[in-house]
């Protein structure tokens, strides 16, 4: 995600601004008096709203950034004005109506080289922004209170929006005995063709369907993805990899599309409970990989038109969706380039 995060935090701290720079985020964002210490100033792109609301970047003359409010529909001919007098950097505060105004001015912007910076009130509201229309506003502003905070937005920036998927055949379907598997509970309404991608090593990655379909015996939970055994690796927002075990509520997991759309969802609640197991290969090309889930009707894996097959009608020759990485070798869940085999 290529997008600019500037940082307002709402006091003076020092470790947030130095953990902001240890990620590599220097833009920040602040109204007169300017809280971040002067020692840090230098490493920083500091953004200077006066009293009188002109935003200025700091030691930069050459830049003058345009910030316009907008709390009615005329107001969006304010942003217009300012592109006609030559403003390359446009900050739009919409105190009340968020998405729609930012929706038209992307619209009318997006063949331009003007950058437009919008506000966030809180988290969540950051990754509405960054996708506005899909194409999302240039950068946003966003308000910071720990460093917790950081990371949640470092994240984000971070995070995939798009996967490579491809469609590979199955070759051998063979029960698997007893053992633990991980049922994942998302904050999310997941949609049909959505999960996790999970797999028994980092070489082939299989799109685990979500549980929004149901069966005769229970009722749909499409927040739920009932994910594998303990032992897989689940691909995370930045690409690495958890084991399934270690996942926990308020963790945030990749959700992914048979369309290879992906977004990011927190976790709400980890189900980990003995039950059958069944083993699933499957081989795209010369690469073969494989994964434990369990064996019921309600887990299903993603069939090469975006629909769910349960693991228990799923035979060889059938055709599935998965992820196969380019690169391969994982150490402490982060890629790698290196020579490794996993079987």
């Amino acid at each position: 995600m290529n997008k600019q995060i500037i940082i307002s935090p709402s006091y003076p701290d020092r470790r947030i601004i130095e953990h902001a720079l240890s990620l590599g985020i220097k833009d920040v964002y602040c109204k007169i008096p300017c809280s971040i210490p002067e020692d840090l100033q230098d490493y920083l792109n500091v953004y200077l709203e006066r009293e009188n609301g002109v935003v200025e970047v700091l030691g930069e003359r050459k830049l003058k950034p345009v910030k316009v409010k907008i709390e009615e529909a005329g107001d969006i001919e304010k942003v217009l004005e300012a592109v006609s007098t030559g403003a390359k950097i446009i900050f739009v505060d919409t105190p009340s109506w968020k998405i729609i105004p930012l929706e038209n001015l992307v619209a009318q912007l997006q063949d331009s080289d003007v950058k437009l910076y919008a506000y966030s009130s809180n988290l969540n509201e950051t990754e509405t922004l960054l996708g506005v229309l899909e194409k999302g506003v240039d950068g946003v502003v966003v308000k910071v209170d720990s460093v917790d905070d950081l990371d949640i937005i470092y994240e984000i920036i971070k995070s995939i929006n798009m996967i490579g998927l491809e469609y590979a055949e199955i070759i051998e379907v063979k029960n698997a005995g007893m053992g633990e598997r991980v049922c994942v509970d998302t904050v999310t309404i997941l949609n049909t063709g959505e999960g996790l991608l999970v797999g028994n090593t980092a070489q082939f990655f299989f799109l685990i369907h979500n549980e929004s379909i149901g069966s005769a015996f229970t009722s749909p939970r499409p927040f739920r993805v009932n994910a594998g055994a303990v032992h897989c690796y689940v691909m995370m927002p930045d690409a690495s990899t958890r084991y399934l075990s270690e996942l926990s509520s308020g963790m945030r997991v990749l959700i992914v599309s048979s369309s290879g759309k992906a977004r990011i969802s927190s976790i709400g609640r980890v189900k980990i409970e003995r039950r059958p197991l069944k083993l699933v290969k499957a081989r795209v090309k010369d690469i073969e990989g494989s994964v434990i889930l369990q064996d019921a009707e309600t887990i299903s894996l993603v069939r090469s038109d975006g629909s769910p097959i349960p693991i228990t009608e799923i035979k060889p020759g059938d055709e599935i969706t998965v992820h196969v990485p380019e690169l391969k070798a994982r150490h402490f869940g982060k890629i790698v380039d290196e020579f490794i085999i996993e079987r």
